[in-house]
């Protein structure tokens, strides 16, 4: 071996030896060692718009919390799950928790997921009654069960068990009214071929859209937000009524991991809102993941994603005149560094930032231009 390589080693072995004497002497002093910092992490929270939109009455919104939060030292995880906990509660954002737009029957259902970088831990929960806070109930899955989905009643009966406050209907005035009012278009003479029901009901719920009854990004509505840390530590949640006036017991991707979330503690996270079914056949948010695994940056992960979604699309009744998806979807990407990307199939979406400099709400990268009217 040579002179160099023996100093080299000897350097190196009296940094690590000088490490672990301050350590001691710090935990011997009744102080915590200090925390070293990973190299090159920028912090930062990142959702989907209406993350920087709603406040439940107070002075922040779910990025402005949940990276307040994260910075003062909590996990991760609470961090972001106390963010979307304001969405959830406040009854202005109909995409959510209560108020939620209900099913066809007019029940709110509820689905959620959340994922723990640090310790590879993941919970969710789909179809849930009765519980304004799903997300809160998907991390008691997460933290007091061996599953990692627990659906329907056997949901509602889990949370009820813990002390989870469950109550008949989460249904808003607001929410009410709309679904009373999409019910009044959709069955007034009692439609009796499935085919053309299921039509009607989805051509009149978009046309509520299009009246500006119900806004566009809530008709798919959903709340996804993932969390970097300084230390790296990654943690995302998704929390959603599901698409609007859906079939009763329709699960869409929010709650299912590697598609409205997913999470990998040494290379990013991703999640989505939108059409939840385009994204459960491509398993996107994985996909997302695995592509920054692979080098691809945020972005350019996400574009991969939405590629992936629009040459799956090949129904006729899932493609405009163009040829192309006829519905929105949008995914929310962040990598271990910290560095991030909204992106979406058409333009004119956005997404929600925080990191030291404050919230931001920023454009989407989209795959495709607005289409044509």
């Amino acid at each position: 071996m040579s002179e160099k390589m023996k100093r080299r080693d000897f350097l190196r072995r009296g940094t690590a030896a000088g490490l672990v004497a301050a350590s001691h002497k710090s935990l011997l002093a009744g102080h915590a060692p200090a925390v070293i910092r990973q190299s090159g992490v920028r912090p930062v929270v990142v959702s989907s718009a209406n993350g920087n939109v709603f406040k439940n009455g107070g002075t922040q919104t779910c990025v402005q919390k949940a990276f307040a939060l994260m910075m003062g030292g909590a996990d991760v995880l609470d961090a972001v799950i106390a963010g979307v906990n304001l969405n959830e509660l406040d009854p202005l954002d109909d995409s959510v928790g209560y108020g939620g737009l209900p099913n066809a029957e007019g029940v709110v259902q509820l689905d959620s997921s959340c994922m723990h970088g640090p310790t590879k831990r993941a919970g969710a929960v789909a179809a849930l009654e009765g519980i304004r806070t799903p997300s809160l109930v998907a991390k008691a899955v997460l933290e007091q069960t061996d599953h990692h989905l627990i659906v329907g009643h056997g949901a509602q009966r889990f949370a009820r068990q813990l002390g989870f406050k469950v109550e008949d209907d989460l249904n808003t005035e607001h929410s009410r009214q709309l679904w009373l009012e999409w019910k009044r278009r959709t069955d007034p003479s009692h439609y009796l071929d499935p085919k053309t029901r299921a039509e009607v009901w989805r051509r009149e719920g978009l046309r509520m859209v299009a009246e500006g009854l119900v806004n566009a990004e809530h008709y798919y509505g959903t709340i996804n937000c993932n969390g970097v840390n300084r230390k790296g530590e990654i943690c995302g949640v998704t929390t959603t009524s599901g698409l609007s006036w859906k079939i009763p017991g329709r699960v869409g991707d929010s709650p299912i991991l590697g598609a409205g979330l997913y999470v990998d503690g040494a290379v990013g996270a991703a999640g989505s809102t939108g059409r939840g079914e385009a994204n459960l056949f491509s398993l996107a948010s994985f996909l997302i993941v695995e592509e920054m695994r692979r080098g691809r940056s945020p972005k350019d992960a996400g574009m991969e994603a939405l590629r992936r979604i629009k040459a799956n699309t090949v129904e006729r009744r899932l493609l405009n005149k163009e040829g192309n998806p006829s519905f929105g979807i949008n995914f929310y990407v962040v990598n271990a560094k910290g560095e991030h990307a909204g992106v979406t199939m058409y333009e004119g979406a956005k997404y929600a930032v925080c990191t030291e400099a404050g919230a931001q709400t920023l454009p989407s990268e989209p795959l495709l231009p607005k289409p044509r009217p």
